[in-house]
C-alpha cells in the first residue's frame, strides 16, 4: 500500500459584481458578474516546492479573463489524487467554493478525500487573539502572509495587470507555505484526525506516521483500559489495543 498523499491548497477568488441601492447593509438587486476563482496554490506533502496557478497560465485567458475551467480542470485532478486535503478555513470556504466552481462547468464529484481545516483544531483547541492564518503564523513563530496592497491587488489582477498578478501568484504560495508549516505544529492537537496508519497499514503514528513512539499508560473507563501512546515524532498521543478489565 502506498503512503497517503495530502494536499495542501488554498484559493484566491473574484467578488461579486452587483448593483445596489446604499452602501450600508447592501443587497444585490441584481449581479453584473458572479465570482469565479482567480487562482489557487497547491503543495503535495511530500514535496518542498509550493506551486500556484493562475488564470493567465492557460490559453482560454486570452479570449475570457474570467472564465475559470481551466484552473477547475487541475483543481478536479488534484482533489482526485489527494487521499487527504489540508487548508484554513477549508472545510467552510475553499472546497466549498471549489465544488461549487466545479458544478457550474459540469464536472462530476473528485473521488472521496478526508479534510483537516487548522481553522477547526485552532478554535477547538485554543483560544488565541485571532485565529486567522496569518496572526496563528506569527503566534507559532512561522512567519507572515505577504503584505500586498489590499483589494486594489484584486481588482488590479481583474483588470490584467501583469504585475499584479505576479503579486497574486506569491501571496497565494505563501498562503500554503505558511499553512504547511503552521499545520506541522497544530496537527499533534488535531481532535479528530485521519489515520494516517491505514493508507500503508505500517504501525506507528496516525497523525504523523512516525514509528517513534512509546506507550505511555492507558485510558480507562468503567469497563476497559486501552494502551496509550505518545509520538515523539510530532508529540501527538493516540491509544491502541482495547484490555478489558471488567465485564
Amino acid at each position: 500500500m502506498a503512503a497517503p498523499r495530502l494536499l495542501f491548497i488554498d484559493i484566491e477568488t473574484a467578488p461579486v459584481i452587483a448593483a445596489v441601492w446604499t452602501l450600508y447593509e447592501a443587497s444585490a438587486i441584481w449581479v453584473e458578474r458572479d465570482t469565479f476563482i482567480l487562482s489557487f496554490a497547491a503543495r503535495w506533502g511530500d514535496q518542498k516546492k509550493t506551486k500556484t496557478y493562475a488564470l493567465p497560465d492557460y490559453p482560454s485567458y486570452k479570449r475570457d479573463k474570467f472564465n475559470d475551467k481551466a484552473l477547475c480542470v487541475e483543481l478536479h485532478k488534484m482533489l482526485g489524487e489527494a487521499d487527504v486535503v489540508i487548508a484554513h478555513n477549508g472545510d467552510a470556504f475553499d472546497l466549498k467554493k471549489i465544488n461549487a466552481r466545479l458544478a457550474v462547468h459540469g464536472f462530476r464529484p473528485p473521488a472521496p478525500f478526508k479534510t483537516i481545516d487548522t481553522l477547526k483544531i485552532a478554535r477547538s483547541k485554543f483560544k488565541f487573539d485571532s485565529n486567522k492564518l496569518d496572526n496563528i503564523g506569527r503566534y507559532l513563530g512561522k512567519g507572515r502572509k505577504l503584505a500586498h496592497t489590499g483589494a486594489k491587488l484584486w481588482r488590479d489582477c481583474i483588470n490584467g495587470d501583469e504585475k499584479a498578478w505576479r503579486i497574486m501568484r506569491r501571496y497565494n504560495a505563501r498562503d500554503v507555505d505558511l499553512l504547511f508549516d503552521v499545520y506541522q505544529e497544530l496537527k499533534a492537537w488535531a481532535p479528530n484526525h485521519p489515520n494516517l496508519r491505514l493508507y500503508d497499514n505500517r504501525p506507528g503514528c496516525p497523525k504523523c506516521g512516525s514509528e517513534n513512539v512509546k506507550r505511555r499508560g492507558y485510558n480507562v473507563n468503567r469497563v476497559n483500559r486501552v494502551e496509550r501512546f505518545q509520538c515523539y515524532g510530532c508529540g501527538g498521543w493516540y491509544t491502541g489495543k482495547v484490555v478489558k478489565v471488567g465485564t
